[in-house]
């Protein structure tokens, strides 16, 4: 992906924790799966220009997810995480459908090279 150098920093958490975020930082009341803060475009990125970014996921929200999709939480895990690096290196689903199926295109080229089970998608 062109970042071998660049770090991030994740946070595993649950709902009341991801919902408190997702209301200050989206003015969404609600809890989410996963939150992406890009870093690299950032104020910051003249200080630290290795980092990517931070990604906080909802343990709590990514287990009953994978419930209702039959998956492991591991592999909703990894779909998440996923997702959530590719907002930060710039993927956006929510800017158009050029961009959805990019961005889909993409998640699930990086699903299947670290998870083992062909039909798990990308989201």
């Amino acid at each position: 992906m062109g970042y071998d150098n660049h770090e991030l920093s994740v946070v595993i958490t649950d709902d009341a924790h991801i919902m408190a975020l997702n209301q200050t930082y989206r003015g969404k009341a609600k809890p989410t799966n996963v939150l992406s803060f890009p870093m690299l475009d950032s104020e910051f990125t003249s200080i630290a220009p290795q980092l990517l970014g931070d990604l906080v996921i909802s343990v709590e929200t990514a287990m009953r997810e994978a419930d209702e999709a039959g998956i492991t939480l591991d592999e909703r895990l990894s779909q998440l995480m996923i997702h959530g690096v590719l907002h930060l290196v710039g993927f956006d689903h929510e800017q158009g459908e050029d961009e959805a199926v990019k961005m889909e295109q993409r998640s699930l080229e990086l699903l299947r090279f670290i998870e083992s089970n062909p039909n798990l998608d990308p989201f």
